[in-house]
């Protein structure tokens, strides 16, 4: 089953409301729910996401709705990836390791780059398709493409061009300013370009997306589970398990407390970090091998382990059996 979260569609409800339609009613016809995007980390079924846009499209009259919708988004659309992808050497870096992470996002999409003369083409490649080609799914994901590396190197330079498959529009259609002049239609890959020299160029830091995330974190965390400091702090270690960068220090951070504080904070509950760091990759690895498609070495890369030895070592330890002879055993 591919999957992606549900922030992928950040801002969805208000660009309808936008264009006179009503939201929720539209969710509804497309099988989804309003309370489905409250977590931008819930996953959800993503070629029904695409045919939702492609519904949304044509109720709101609006053949470039994908495209309208990634230029009002920041780059938290991509949840935690957004953030450790900056941390790379390089852009080429940067963009590779996306690549081999964008499963943290979303399964069942590729990112690869492709030198095409003095120009390097970031194509975009689906494992599923539907009655439209994904033609609005593959407008956003390129939209997403562009922002992610305009926002890395702060290019304001029109070499940056977003590269749709589909015909333009034969009726008029909004062009959001953020993409003005940069769209390439029936092009032969969905996806971007850009100078290939700009693969060396070194991904800017950003301070302030660093902050938006916390606050944005701190407040959806604070509205699913009110006073509930646990459920939180397991929260956040699920998410951030398959960056690698998972400590006391970055949970606490997103929590604005101490590490010193929150550890303390956790003993008074009869609890500790340790503790709770066990039990979510406990039950994020009994998940996925009950339900999931991850092989068992992607499997302990997600939940933050370098070797997958050690990760079949502390799973017999929890529960008395390899991965493998549990996912035998409980496959269902």
């Amino acid at each position: 089953m591919f999957l992606i979260r549900s922030g992928a569609i950040e801002g969805y409800e208000q660009l309808v409301g936008q264009l006179g339609r009503n939201p929720a009613q539209i969710l509804r016809e497309a099988g989804f729910s309003s309370a489905q995007l409250r977590d931008p980390n819930t996953y959800v079924s993503y070629t029904r996401l695409a045919d939702l846009l492609d519904i949304t499209a044509a109720i709101c009259e609006e053949p470039m709705f994908g495209l309208r919708l990634s230029a009002g988004q920041s780059l938290l659309a991509l949840g935690e990836i957004a953030l450790s992808i900056r941390q790379q050497e390089t852009l080429g870096d940067a963009l590779r390791y996306a690549d081999q992470h964008i499963r943290l996002h979303a399964y069942g999409v590729h990112v690869n780059q492709v030198p095409h003369g003095d120009l390097m083409e970031l194509q975009l490649g689906f494992d599923f398709t539907n009655a439209s080609g994904l033609a609005q799914l593959t407008q956003l994901s390129a939209g997403q493409a562009f922002n992610t590396v305009a926002q890395m190197i702060d290019a304001a330079s029109p070499q940056l061009k977003i590269h749709l498959p589909q015909p333009k529009p034969a009726s008029k259609f909004s062009q959001s300013e953020r993409y003005s002049g940069r769209l390439v239609f029936d092009s032969y890959f969905g996806g971007v370009s850009f100078p290939l020299s700009w693969a060396d160029r070194k991904p800017q830091h950003d301070e302030q997306l660093l902050r938006e995330h916390f606050q944005q974190r701190i407040k959806l965390l604070e509205s699913i589970y009110p006073g509930n400091l646990q459920a939180q702090v397991r929260h956040i270690i699920a998410n951030l398990l398959p960056s690698g960068e998972c400590s006391v220090e970055r949970v606490g951070a997103a929590l604005n407390l101490h590490a010193r504080v929150l550890q303390k904070r956790l003993q008074q509950e009869g609890s500790s970090f340790r503790e709770l760091l066990q039990c979510t990759r406990m039950e994020i690895a009994q998940r996925h091998l009950q339900h999931g498609q991850l092989s068992i070495t992607d499997l302990a890369l997600n939940l933050g382990y370098a070797d997958v030895a050690i990760f079949s070592r502390n799973f017999r330890r929890w529960t008395g059996l390899s991965p493998r002879l549990w996912k035998a055993q409980h496959r269902r």
